[in-house]
């Protein structure tokens, strides 16, 4: 369907769309046109990214001032999902008759995109990225030694730079299964030729870390035109991403494996003295210049990237006592051996930046401003050296980094030095956290780089705080609900079990028997009634582990086995993974299955359970983040002093955005359904429940508010069989319109304005003497 928006033609791949779309785009347009930020909340499973590529892709081609989308993904199959609706919405607006040129492309790491045979083998990303990195280094290929066997040239990079000036894409939207396959034909390198056509493209769609990680943006991201629109997709979570970016661990493995490196790399030092000393005096030379040119075309990537310095200091000349490759190897001899004396600790340790460097300084006498070259002289003697395995020097590159941010960045950081890395180990492993406490640091380039960038997410309530944490003025700020020919969702609020003792995962009562069963007695209830699967939360691995494990002792898990299968969400990727597998399978088989999983894990983010897989799912608890968190303490109280942002009301703001997020995996469109149960006594207190978003309390009334487990259990079950029958009535016009639809309600909407302002102009006065008064009032 075609439709305008004020003066803009867009073009919409559906014959109907839905009017919370309608709104969402007139709001997004209101955004473009002002050239500001703005934060967008629409219901899960309302077309979402259709939308936002709808109207971007026909601003883009109806103003072309603005030709690049760039458009932020979390996931590897949200990404997937993104390029395969640009597709569909190009396919559609050449069917209409537009002759367009347009290229959008996916960005993704090695591991995703390579094609050479031997290197696919193998399984962790950073090898793939450091056997990659053997095969294409410059000095490599500069001796073209393809004579030896153990350090041949990649025949995909080799020809990518043999055809370099015809090395592009033709016009279209190209999945990265689709960019495989081109770059197998022509026998091109996927990965690097994605990074060059980058420029030249109009839809380039990546993991959020591209932006907001400066290891990465330095490399990826820092010739995109300011002009360029940004889209942050699922975007619920987009300050916690953007302290992780600029945070880093240290353990004693890391060091241990830095002084081997170091080892390594005198050798070569002694090495490279012997054969070729004009190499380490060239390099010299260049490190009296000034950083600039040794940060141009430099072959390195995501994990041997520096954390971004600032201009002024990347056109300085690198400090004397670090421009010799001897010198700095010695120099960061030093340090490490600092870090180990840290690591040296029975309690808790936590300390600014500066009060780490001034202690570091009168211990070791090292200055600060050295270690903020630290990142880029490691970088450059990698490459003067001519290293190969760079995997062997990750560690050495994760303290360099570390080095950088801390001499850097003074403010929003803190130094935790913590005797046990997990609160149930026994042996000390000491870890020194440098932690980012300000999620501004990060993001506060994006937002003064572009005029447009587009926070969203299905689950953003509560809202009020993200303007506040990101450090941006939204121009927009909206909230959308879900309109429906019939609530095809059940929201519901279980205070107690049926004995009428009161449930909650409040610290208190959470292990009281009388609460773990009553938890139980709602799962068993639940598996008897509803078809298909159930996805039930809760706030921790732990506390999941502790509740199974009583209700194993209760003989509950037997009750819930009689009616369906349990599959359990573990810490581990790939046992999660085949979990899932099988639980999908059961559903398939109509056996229906239970799948037990923790808020913040991986079922909550990104995986949706439609239709069969997701008939119901259970909060059980509120998913409030792990107080005695050292780290979390810390950034409350940077928030707290900073920001002026109360501990209690951030925690609660990131409690019920999770939960939303939880519970929101179940309705994935319109013509899904689904129950949402909220099992705790506190989301009855308005203070929480009004935190939830918009789409999802439109749906909780009075009658649904203040649950016992019995009465929940009756409504559901009333609530089923009313789906369970055909639907009545016509959508169309209600959740559905059509371009009528459209041209109507504008036509209501512009009658209702001449109206109002006819009403503001019959109010006004005639008398020249009230007219004075008031102008004068």
């Amino acid at each position: 369907m075609k439709f305008f928006i004020d003066d803009l033609p867009v073009y919409f791949p559906y014959d109907y769309i839905y009017p919370e779309q309608y709104e969402y785009m007139k709001a997004l347009k209101k955004s473009l046109d002002a050239k500001g930020h703005c934060l967008l909340e629409m219901p899960s499973g309302t077309g979402k990214t259709i939308t936002l590529l709808s109207l971007i892709v026909s601003y883009q081609m109806h103003y072309p001032e603005h030709r690049k989308l760039i458009y932020c993904s979390r996931t590897i199959p949200e990404l997937e999902k993104t390029l395969q609706e640009l597709k569909r919405l190009m396919n559609y607006r050449e069917s209409c008759g537009l002759k367009e040129q347009f290229l959008g492309l996916g960005l993704t790491s090695r591991r995703n995109l390579c094609i050479h045979p031997e290197i696919i083998k193998e399984k962790r990303g950073r090898t793939i990225d450091s056997k990659c990195r053997n095969l294409t280094a410059s000095w490599i290929r500069e001796k073209n030694i393809d004579s030896i066997e153990d350090l041949p040239l990649c025949d995909f990079y080799e020809n990518l730079e043999k055809s370099s000036e015809n090395a592009s894409i033709p016009a279209g939207v190209y999945t990265l299964e689709d960019l495989k396959n081109f770059c197998t034909k022509k026998t091109y390198c996927p990965y690097f030729l994605a990074r060059r056509m980058i420029p030249y493209s109009n839809v380039v769609v990546y993991s959020y870390y591209y932006l907001l990680d400066p290891k990465v943006a330095e490399l990826i991201s820092k010739e995109i035109e300011k002009d360029s629109i940004v889209v942050f997709d699922e975007a619920h979570n987009i300050d916690n991403v953007c302290t992780e970016s600029m945070s880093i661990d240290i353990t004693r493995d890391v060091l241990d494996a830095c002084t081997r490196s170091i080892t390594a790399l005198n050798k070569r030092i002694d090495e490279i003295k012997e054969k070729d000393a004009n190499q380490l005096k060239e390099e010299y030379l260049r490190l009296v210049e000034g950083l600039k040119e040794e940060s141009i075309n430099r072959e390195t990537d995501e994990y041997m990237a520096n954390p971004i310095l600032p201009s002024e200091i990347l056109n300085e000349a690198v400090p004397g006592n670090i421009r010799r490759a001897e010198h700095f190897v010695a120099f960061m001899r030093r340090f490490i051996e600092y870090l180990k004396t840290r690591l040296r600790v029975v309690h808790v340790v936590a300390e600014s930046p500066t009060s780490f460097l001034l202690h570091l300084k009168e211990i070791t006498f090292i200055e600060r401003k050295p270690l903020r070259f630290c990142s880029e002289r490691l970088i450059s003697l990698i490459r003067t050296l001519e290293l190969n395995d760079i995997e062997d020097y990750y560690s050495l590159q994760k303290v360099a980094n570390f080095a950088t941010l801390i001499s850097t960045y003074q403010k929003g950081f803190i130094v935790i030095i913590e005797p046990f890395e997990n609160d149930s180990d026994t042996i000390p492993n000491p870890i020194i956290h440098l932690c980012c406490l300000d999620s501004t640091i990060a993001i506060k380039p994006v937002f003064d780089r572009f005029s447009s960038v587009v926070i969203t997410s299905g689950t953003l309530s509560p809202m009020e705080l993200y303007p506040t944490l990101l450090g941006f003025k939204p121009v927009v700020t909206e909230s959308y609900q879900m309109s429906l020919a019939r609530n095809c969702f059940l929201p519901m609020v279980i205070t107690r079990g049926s004995d009428q003792v009161a449930v909650s995962s409040k610290f208190e009562v959470r292990n009281d028997l009388a609460v773990v069963r009553n938890y139980g007695q709602i799962l068993i209830e639940f598996s008897k009634i509803v078809p298909d699967g159930i996805v039930c939360f809760f706030p921790s691995y732990l506390y999941m582990e502790s509740i199974i494990d009583e209700w194993n002792g209760f003989k509950m898990i037997d009750e819930i086995l009689k009616n369906k299968l349990i599959f359990i969400e573990t810490p581990d990727a790939a046992e999660t993974s085949i979990a899932l597998e099988n639980y999908r399978i059961a559903c398939n088989n109509g056996r229906g299955a239970v799948l037990l999983s923790v808020a913040r894990g991986k079922v909550s983010e990104g995986i949706d359970f439609d239709h069969n897989y997701g008939r119901a799912v259970l909060m059980f608890g509120i998913p409030y983040q792990y107080t005695e968190s050292r780290i979390l303490k810390a950034r409350l109280e940077y928030l707290r002093d900073n920001f002026k942002i109360r501990e209690n009301d951030f925690l609660t703001f990131d409690a019920m955005r999770h939960a939303a997020q939880c519970v929101g995996r179940a309705i994935r469109g319109k013509t899904d359904y689904g129950i949402m149960v909220f099992a705790d006594k506190r989301f009855s207190r308005n203070e929480k429940r009004s935190k939830l978003p918009k789409w999802i309390t439109q749906n909780i009334t009075e009658a649904t508010t203040n649950l016992s487990t019995d009465m929940a259990v009756g409504i559901a079950r009333k609530f089923l069989r009313s789906m369970a029958q055909p639907v009545e009535g016509n959508q169309i016009g209600v959740s559905l319109w059509s371009v009528k639809d459209i041209e109507k309600k504008e036509r209501k909407l512009k009658n209702e304005l001449s109206n109002m302002s006819e009403g503001i102009d019959d109010n006004k006065s005639d008398d020249p003497m009230e007219l004075d008064h008031s102008e004068n009032h």
